[in-house]
């Protein structure tokens, strides 16, 4: 089944689903544990050493070719060798990643002290803004978003979820001065038609909406972990046919999962079965614009214990 006409479907049937695919809620019936995005690199051991020192992500999984890097207590950043990795590292980075943290300020500062390529060149808070930023450029060309989220109507379901989250900090052992941290993370993904992208997240993957910024919405898919669809001609980036990332749902059910994915008719799989490793198991679809949606579930070995622990923590 094409993309173009899967959009087409989700835009026909008025409530998103058709009758044979809709008893569940597959966030509600098969949760999700943590939340990760996968990051294409030409050079995976550079990359690792920026996350790692400069920006202060623990490592809690080492496969060689792939580095899960922690951000926030359930949100994962995977730096992948492009060779190995579905994507490569000269597709577009139609993505970016926003780093929620209630320590902009002091974000702001210790940037300023390292050698890090910035999109912002100034930070500017302003009273009563929803929220506010500044965006930073890894050694690859991804954006990375530092946000603190307000008081603000905007994110009346937001903060409440938000203050309920603890600080993840940084790793002792980078740049970063004591005590500064990270307590969720939005991924943003950019998008043609927003309408019927919300329908699809909204209907079909049973993502919960908890901010409305008119031309990007925010949804939860993980006890830290956000996910942003923004329209392509107001947000950072424009659409592109390729992208070079990958959405990835950490989840204790990946059968139950691939079950309601392979079987329903607005979702294209990109996998003809789940894939058993021995050190996970998961399976990969695409949403409606053609970005790739990866579940896993991770396995009780040896490179795991680390990443184990802080999803179970």
């Amino acid at each position: 089944m094409c993309r173009v006409a899967i959009s087409l479907c989700i835009l026909l049937v008025s409530s998103g689903l058709s009758a044979q695919d809709s008893p569940t809620n597959p966030m509600t019936e098969f949760d999700t544990t943590a939340s990760n995005v996968f990051f294409y690199y030409e050079d995976v051991e550079a990359a690792t050493k920026f996350y790692q020192e400069v920006m202060g992500f623990h490592v809690a999984a080492d496969y060689g070719f792939a580095k899960i890097m922690q951000v926030a207590p359930k949100s994962f950043i995977t730096l992948v060798d492009h060779t190995k990795g579905m994507h490569s590292a000269d597709e577009p980075k139609t993505t970016a990643i926003a780093l929620v943290t209630d320590q902009l300020d002091q974000w702001w500062d210790y940037i300023q002290t390292q050698e890090i390529e910035m999109r912002s060149t100034a930070y500017t808070p302003r009273d009563g803004s929803a929220h506010d930023g500044f965006v930073a450029v890894d050694p690859e060309g991804y954006f990375l978003e530092f946000e603190r989220f307000n008081q603000h109507a905007e994110n009346e379901r937001f903060m409440p979820l938000l203050d309920a989250t603890e600080t993840l900090y940084a790793d002792s052992a980078s740049n970063v001065p004591k005590g500064l941290g990270f307590k969720a993370t939005v991924v943003w993904f950019y998008y043609k038609d927003m309408a019927a992208i919300q329908r699809f997240y909204e209907d079909v993957m049973g993502f919960d909406l908890v901010a409305d910024q008119g031309w990007a919405k925010i949804y939860r898919i993980g006890p830290t972990g956000y996910f942003g669809p923004v329209d392509e001609q107001r947000g950072m980036h424009n659409y592109t046919e390729k992208k070079a990332v990958t959405l990835s749902l950490i989840t204790g059910d990946i059968d139950g999962w691939y079950r309601y994915t392979s079987e329903h008719s607005a979702i294209e799989m990109r996998s003809e079965e789940i894939s058993d490793t021995e050190r996970y198991r998961a399976f990969v679809g695409y949403d409606p614009e053609g970005y790739y949606l990866e579940w896993d579930v991770f396995k009780s070995v040896t490179d795991n214990e680390k990443l184990i622990e802080a999803i179970d923590e």
